[in-house]
């Protein structure tokens, strides 16, 4: 019994010992040992995992990189050769090269059609990418993934902006890609007015066009349930989207009240900006409207998707 007695009162001694060491009370360590961990409640917690995810579907399959990439070089390599607008005009008698370059520049704001398009091609990239940017979120909804980051301390407005980020990320590497085509396809034109500080320029007003169609795309998706419908959506606004801006062809060859259209379309900013950046295009507005007008547009809809990812997003 004395045996006993000692033996608790040494081990008494010990833990006091310790406790005068470390300053902390047995009892507070405890308290500390089975608290829960803190969650990290920031908005930005689990971004960039879900902006990851989205893209290692992408790059892991390079198949789908290089599918995603015909359709502008079929427009670039085809369509913008073949459209030689220079030589139908120096076909004409009595027209000389001269007067032919300088009528290509009063109507397309180049000296040839396939710079024109080149830029046109860029801002293409972007839109299609952006349009497809919502069927992961139907997908997701549809294999049960959703529900799971739904149930964790994730937030709604970072599964939202997750999905936009990766659009925005794939469009981007993809447009750079068509740019070096369109280089190396007619590199004399092409290069002529090419500087670095054009070519940030010019992916900065890119980003702000695919955030904010990217951003649009997945708010439509947001309760959506079918891939069929998404589909549809797609296909209701892209088209539109595209020639109904100056993507393919000069504001001022269409007609008056299409022109009204064009200038209220987000993509012709874009456009604009780009070819006054990359080819040294006549300017239709100048580069502060252009980034002003895609700034206030990118912000408007990223905004109204993350509250609306807040209000529609259920397990």
């Amino acid at each position: 019994m004395e045996k006993e007695i000692r033996t608790a009162t040494t081990t008494e001694a010990q833990l006091q010992g310790e406790e005068f060491k470390s300053g902390v009370s047995t009892s507070e360590q405890e308290r500390e040992f089975r608290a829960a961990p803190k969650l990290d409640t920031s908005p930005t917690h689990g971004l960039w995992a879900l902006t990851n995810r989205d893209l290692k579907k992408w790059y892991k399959n390079p198949i789908q990189l290089i599918i995603s990439l015909v359709q502008p070089i079929v427009w670039l390599g085809l369509f913008g050769k073949a459209l030689n607008f220079g030589s139908f005009i120096t076909s004409a008698p009595g027209v000389t090269a001269a007067e032919a370059a300088a009528l290509m520049k009063s109507t397309f704001g180049v000296t040839d059609y396939f710079t024109f398009l080149a830029a046109g091609m860029l801002a293409m990239i972007i839109l299609f990418t952006a349009a497809f940017s919502g069927m992961s979120v139907v997908f997701d909804k549809r294999f049960g993934f959703m529900n799971k980051a739904l149930s964790t301390p994730i937030g709604r407005g970072s599964i939202v902006i997750g999905k936009v980020l990766q659009s925005t990320i794939r469009s981007l590497i993809q447009a750079g890609i068509v740019l070096v085509i369109a280089i190396a396809l007619d590199y004399s034109a092409m290069t002529a007015h090419l500087s670095v500080l054009g070519i940030i320029g010019a992916f900065t007003i890119l980003f702000l066009m695919s955030f904010g169609l990217s951003s649009l795309f997945v708010m439509l998706a947001l309760r959506s349930s079918e891939w069929q419908t998404q589909m549809a959506i797609i296909n209701l606004l892209n088209l539109p989207l595209l020639f109904a801006s100056n993507a393919l062809l000069p504001v001022k060859l269409m007609p008056s009240w299409l022109q009204a259209v064009v200038k209220l379309n987000p993509v012709s900013y874009a456009n604009d900006a780009t070819r006054q950046l990359l080819v040294g295009a006549t300017a239709t507005n100048s580069l502060a409207v252009d980034f002003g007008v895609m700034i206030v547009f990118a912000a408007a809809l990223a905004a109204l998707g993350i509250y609306l990812g807040w209000k529609l997003l259920q397990k």
